[in-house]
């Protein structure tokens, strides 16, 4: 069985190409710049931008298996995935594994979850099999958002998110990509333990990492003030935005058992992400 790790060279398709490799598997890495391609024995690297139609169709030529990390932040983002599953499809990959996200829908609060919701009906009537991975945000990137002043700022009230180890989602993304048909059709919601407010976040990084985090509410209009300087365009600033009021929302209070059901383990604690982040 040939897999494929398309996104290969980001934070968590590198991981599951290591874990991958780490088990004897000799994934396909699919990336933009072969320069950033981890370097694993056995492993042979394709170059393909999901814009380009020709160059995925060649990189999934002989995949039975494609692990499909959701494109970056973009305007077209969704037109690359159209082209990437097409050209998935015609290449006759058998199986996709998709990095979606919880509640992805049209509906969504967070307004990047509504292209996975559109992504996801790309893969079902694609002729393929899939499993959707839906990933709660990120622990790891609470860090990021505090940065340097190790301050989080943003509209999200007293809402609750369970926030999942990028490692766990690369662990259960190896563990589906090595037996696939198990897991056909299913959509998993992968989180964190335990559902925590943006302050709770916070007071667990200031013991974990023993410096002084905060979490600032703002107000809408106070959130885009702060992000404006940033330049960035109005669907990319709400994008950030909705970050915060989708955990206000109550739509990311979930804690699901999938990891756990996956992997035979429970999913890491933010305290364990922030001790040692992907």
């Amino acid at each position: 069985m040939r897999i494929a790790v398309a996104g290969a060279s980001g934070k968590v398709g590198g991981e599951v190409a290591r874990l991958l490799a780490v088990e004897g598997v000799e994934p396909r890495l699919v990336v933009r710049d072969a320069a950033r391609a981890p370097r694993l024995r056995g492993a042979d690297v394709a170059v393909a931008a999901f814009s380009d139609a020709a160059a995925c169709r060649q990189a999934f030529d002989g995949v039975d298996v494609l692990l499909l990390v959701s494109a970056g932040e973009a305007a077209d983002r969704l037109q690359q995935h159209r082209t990437a599953i097409t050209a998935a499809a015609e290449a006759g990959v058998g199986h996709v594994v998709y990095t979606s996200f919880l509640g992805a829908s049209a509906e969504a609060e967070f307004t990047l979850a509504r292209d996975h919701g559109a992504t996801e009906l790309m893969l079902r009537e694609s002729g393929m099999s899939w499993t959707f991975l839906r990933d709660s945000f990120y622990a790891d990137i609470l860090l990021d958002f505090a940065g340097a002043e190790r301050v989080i700022r943003g509209p999200g009230r007293d809402g609750r998110c369970a926030y999942v180890a990028r490692a766990d989602v690369a662990a259960v993304a190896a563990e589906i990509l090595r037996g696939p048909d198990a897991w056909a059709g299913r959509m998993l919601d992968l989180t964190g333990p335990a559902a925590l407010t943006l302050a709770e976040a916070a007071r667990i990084l200031s013991k974990t990492r023993g410096e002084d985090f905060s979490y600032v509410d703002e107000t809408l209009e106070q959130a885009r003030a702060s992000r404006a300087p940033y330049g960035a365009p109005d669907w990319q600033i709400d994008a950030w935005i909705s970050t915060y009021t989708a955990i206000a929302s109550g739509q990311l209070d979930v804690v699901s058992t999938d990891v756990q059901e996956v992997l035979g383990r429970p999913p890491r604690t933010l305290a364990e992400v922030a001790a040692t982040p992907l």
